[in-house]
């Protein structure tokens, strides 16, 4: 039987509502999907972010097969495969002989451009159609930006709001607020007891899967087992249900919260399945507002979660394809310092760094807070290299896509796109890391202490950072409080914050570490 289409499916494309996988008679189409070298070595991923993507890949081609569809699956250990999805497009065409390609558009740039080549390399018809699962379209989001003189999450999210009807009471917020977010800044205590991530026995397919990423990707960092992600849409929304039930009443209030040993605490950890496909933004939202409605969850809870969703999420990727390409060379702030060799080892003796380190490796995950004010900040006040920083989160994050991740990093976490994304700089001492964690406590270093052989890092790079970018921050309206503060420690204090912080970083650059001989 001749072939009508060969649909490409990417592997963080894992959805059958897509419009690539709607077809008038699934045999006469076939579905090709390729595992590629190409894809697993652009940046050093985490062992178990390759894996999960393979696994939820591998998965994802069975149930389409249960589903009637022939589907060709390439694996990485094909002796034929050529590591190009370029080239494995070009061989399946070989061998299916197709009357037209049909792909849906990649959610990361360097990709959708291949895409765009192929007519011309493999001399067919490519019909590539809209990403559907997002609630904002580029086009959409192009259009909201468009005349602003400043692209603000929280007003693109009144939008969001409008526009799905999610926790509205007509045209008002429920509530009568659009934010909840000063109720979402509570200190936790370690519980015995707390709620935790389900955890899935690995399947056939995880085993196989795991095997394979033990051979081929042994030099690359991470911890593979235990591996418990969830990798079907079945796991995801069990996973979800789990969540919804246990962990989201209690995530408004503790969700900036670190504690000691806990790395989840009620975080949901659904956003690896959420970014390949395997759950749908709009459901999850509807799900979580049903908690608020059936008066399970608590609605600074609720709201909390859907603005990650259909706020930042969504926000996010409109940047990323807004200011694409470039955005990920953006370094506003000229921050050159290579990245010390502590992200990759661990090896640190502040207590904040090092408990986000160990769950980095251990599990490739950390929660936002972890991200953004523990490895982030850090990065941030020491002047390390953006770009440098963007690649080491997204090489070590399961959840970790270009289109999310580097708006994250070179918008918010470090300020390197000057503002576009955030008003000011998310900087802070040791003080903003003692307030929502017990971190401090039994850490080498005396956080109250801003200069000295004990004091914590955090502050005298606090310090230094503002007197280092002081022209450019000083009129900022959200920072004069810091510059005040700052004025009032007085000129023999700034010198020896100045002293301190450059021992430090000396220090950073001789070894990469902050360890030094007691």
């Amino acid at each position: 039987m001749t072939v009508q289409a060969l649909r490409f499916v990417l592997g963080d494309q894992l959805t059958e509502d897509l419009q690539v996988l709607q077809s008038t008679d699934r045999r006469q189409d076939v579905v090709l999907m390729a595992e590629v070298a190409e894809e697993t070595t652009y940046a050093p991923h985490h062992k178990k972010k390759i894996a999960f993507i393979f696994a939820a890949m591998r998965s994802f081609a069975e149930s389409l097969r249960s589903q009637g569809w022939t589907v060709d699956y390439i694996t990485l250990d094909d002796p034929a495969n050529t590591g190009s999805l370029t080239t494995e497009l070009a061989r399946a065409v070989a061998r299916h002989r197709p009357r037209r390609i049909e792909a849906t558009e990649a959610s990361e740039w360097r990709v959708l451009q291949a895409q765009k080549a192929w007519a011309d390399s493999i001399r067919i018809h490519v019909h590539l159609h809209k990403d559907t699962r997002f609630l904002c379209s580029r086009e959409e989001f192009e259009t909201w930006a468009q005349g602003r003189n400043q692209l603000r999450m929280e007003y693109f999210y009144r939008t969001m709001r409008l526009k799905t009807g999610l926790l509205m009471e007509g045209d008002k917020p429920a509530g009568g607020q659009w934010n909840f977010d000063h109720d979402n800044r509570k200190r936790a205590k370690s519980d015995l007891f707390m709620s935790q991530p389900l955890r899935f026995e690995p399947t056939p397919i995880v085993e196989t899967v795991v095997r394979l990423v033990s051979q081929r990707f042994a030099d690359h960092y991470g911890d593979l087992e235990p591996f418990w992600f969830p990798v079907t849409k079945a796991d995801a929304e069990t996973a979800a249900a789990h969540f919804m039930a246990h962990m989201l009443p209690s995530f408004g209030d503790f969700q900036d919260a670190m504690v000691r040993g806990q790395r989840f605490l009620f975080h949901s950890v659904l956003s690896p399945c959420l970014n390949v496909g395997l759950l749908d933004p709009l459901t999850l939202c509807q799900q979580a507002e049903e908690e608020f409605k059936q008066g399970r969850a608590p609605l600074n809870a609720v709201e909390g979660f859907i603005r990650q969703i259909i706020g930042w999420r969504e926000f996010v990727r409109g940047i990323y394809w807004l200011k694409m390409p470039g955005y990920t060379n953006e370094n506003a702030l000229g921050a050159r310092r290579p990245l010390p060799s502590m992200y990759w080892t661990g090896e640190t003796d502040m207590t904040c760094m090092a408990e986000a380190f160990t769950q980095t490796r251990e599990e490739a995950y950390a929660h936002h807070i972890q991200r953004l004010m523990v490895t982030g900040n850090f990065a941030l006040l020491a002047g390390i290299d953006p770009h440098a920083v963007h690649e080491w989160y997204l090489s070590v994050y399961a959840d970790a896509f270009e289109w999310v991740e580097a708006p994250n990093t070179i918008g918010m976490s470090q300020f390197a796109d000057g503002g576009l994304l955030g008003s000011k700089p998310y900087a802070a001492s040791g003080a903003y890391i003692d307030r929502m964690s017990d971190y401090c406590s039994g850490c080498r270093y005396t956080v109250k202490q801003r200069t000295g052989k004990n004091a914590c890092p955090f502050n005298a790079l606090y310090w230094d950072f503002l007197a280092r970018h002081r022209a450019r921050f000083e009129a900022n309206p959200r920072m004069a409080q810091m510059y005040r503060t700052y004025d009032r420690l007085g000129t023999e204090e700034h010198t020896k914050i100045s002293a301190h912080a450059k021992s430090i970083l000396d220090h950073l650059d001789q070894h990469g570490t902050d360890k030094s001989p007691r």
